[in-house]
């Protein structure tokens, strides 16, 4: 079967790059296709350590760059998505003679104070751990600190949500969808892509392609496009455990490790803790990627050093992995490679972009830049457009969203004020269309565990393209957590039900 149309733009690839630049180009007036070979957000984009961040330790590196450009963007990326981005006041604890002198912690704190037009955030300040709360939880060892600030993400759900504004623009957004072959012909992309629950095969057309394939990028130039000896990704592996909540403070931890590499632990889900990244070289295919018992025993000692009470393998609620595509810059070490991002376009007949790298907080701005590019190489459309935007949801104020839960309990009091919150930093003043006119709780529909009822699952499944239980609980939310096994498989048997009824 074929789709008749040729659409200006083709994307493989659907995390936060890809469904980013879908997102742009549609809603500057291009004819956008997306094809994602798994779930949204399946791979690098739901593995990170969900923070919008400058990138403190990439200072070090002298990434002036890439932080200044980060920095800029923290304020735009929570106005553009108050519910999925909230700001996060960072403690770095300091004990003389560590890793890191003070004076250079000051430096760095310092610029990352100026160089990135902040606004909202609160500066840095230095704390008296024998006083503060923040040094509680600690080894009395760390009598100092400097807290700072930065920005929490629900990564997954920022690229659900912007694929979901990419489809609302007219771009035609398909997940588990595979690009088997992709050849130029005429003038124009040829793209063969199989449907990997039905097994059907479609072709497309397009006037220039875009391969956003993550850790993947090499595989679809060497898959999907028969090139040999491709490689321009390095491979990067950081896990991350949750653990049961370690302190009760809001605030974050930033840990300086004697290897000199860094971890945070992080308020998570309210009633845990996440401790990560790890960072070290991956060979094999990234959808193999788990935590090793090396990270977790590296994870575990290195928290214990901080923390008064120790964090043990028996602590470890869940676990995560991804692989981050680093642009092989030839650095020596893992965490020395560069987090920037590299666009290359291969114009050689029908126009190819390949996007090497990135991270999070950056992506809007990588888009642009993808934009530039294509705009060069098919012709420009429309002018740039999501500084000011909002993704789904996110239309109320930058610092609202506590207002959004009072006026969700309003409306539906017969929610917890938990649900109601979890409600609003999932989906913001989207809330209403799960919950539409349900009077009770029972309204919506069967319960599946946590504060997950069905009501909200068939949105997902409905809205936001999910198929499985595994999409539902680890990515559009994180009830995973909070349901049992039994629970879960109770979940998945349901999922499948409306699978098989559509």
């Amino acid at each position: 079967m074929s789709d008749d149309r040729v659409f200006d733009l083709f994307v493989i690839g659907g995390g936060i790059n890809g469904c980013g630049i879908a997102r742009d180009a549609a809603g500057r007036g291009y004819s956008v296709a997306l094809a994602e070979m798994n779930d949204f957000a399946s791979g690098t984009s739901s593995g990170a350590t969900k923070l919008i961040h400058g990138g403190l330790r990439y200072l070090e590196h002298y990434e002036f760059r890439l932080v200044r450009e980060a920095l800029m963007e923290r304020e735009v990326l929570w106005a553009m998505a108050p519910h999925v981005i909230w700001p996060l006041r960072f403690v770095l604890p300091f004990q003389k003679g560590g890793v890191r002198p003070a004076w250079l912690i000051r430096l760095g704190l310092f610029l990352y104070d100026h160089l990135g037009g902040r606004k909202l955030l609160p500066a840095t300040k230095t704390l008296d751990l024998r006083s503060d709360p923040a040094g509680r939880p600690l080894k009395p060892v760390f009598g100092k600190a400097f807290e700072y600030s930065d920005g929490w993400v629900d990564d997954a759900r920022m690229v659900v949500l912007n694929a979901r504004d990419a489809a609302n623009r007219g771009a035609k957004i398909m997940s588990r969808a595979k690009v088997v072959s992709a050849r130029r012909e005429a003038g124009l992309w040829q793209i063969a892509v199989r449907d990997e629950i039905s097994g059907a095969t479609t072709s497309h057309r397009a006037r220039m392609l875009v391969n956003a394939g993550g850790p993947w990028v090499d595989q679809v130039l060497s898959g999907a496009m028969g090139r040999n000896n491709v490689h321009n990704v390095r491979l990067v592996q950081g896990s991350h455990i949750i653990v049961k909540k370690k302190f009760d403070d809001t605030r974050a931890y930033f840990f300086q490790n004697p290897d000199n590499r860094i971890f945070f632990a992080i308020p998570y889900e309210t009633d845990f803790t996440l401790i990560g990244t790890t960072d070290r070289d991956y060979s094999a295919d990234p959808k193999d990627v788990k935590i090793s018992q090396e990270e977790i025993g590296y994870l575990c000692n290195a928290a214990s050093e901080y923390f008064a009470e120790p964090v043990t393998p028996e602590d470890i609620v869940w676990t995560y992995s991804a692989v981050r595509p680093l642009y092989d810059d030839g650095a020596s070490k893992a965490q020395e490679a560069t987090r920037d991002y590299v666009l290359k376009v291969d114009a050689d007949g029908a126009p190819l972009l390949n996007v090497f790298g990135g991270k999070l907080t950056t992506y809007r701005r990588l888009s642009e830049h993808a934009l530039e590019k294509i705009g060069e190489a098919i012709g420009a459309k429309g002018t740039p457009w999501t500084a000011k935007s909002r993704l789904p949801g996110g239309d109320f104020a930058v610092t609202g969203a506590a207002s959004e839960e009072r006026k969700l309990l309003s409306a539906y009091p017969f929610l917890s004020k938990r649900h109601a919150a979890r409600l609003v930093k999932c989906y913001g003043t989207d809330a209403k269309a799960i919950l539409v006119d349900a009077k009770t709780i029972e309204g919506l529909g069967r319960h599946f565990g946590g504060t997950l009822h069905e009501a909200e699952v068939r949105f997902l499944i409905e809205k936001e393209w999910a198929v499985t239980a595994e999409d539902v609980l680890w990515r559009r939310t994180k009830q995973g957590l909070f349901l049992t096994a039994e629970e879960a498989a109770g979940l998945e048997e349901y999922m499948a039900g409306v699978r098989r009824a559509a």
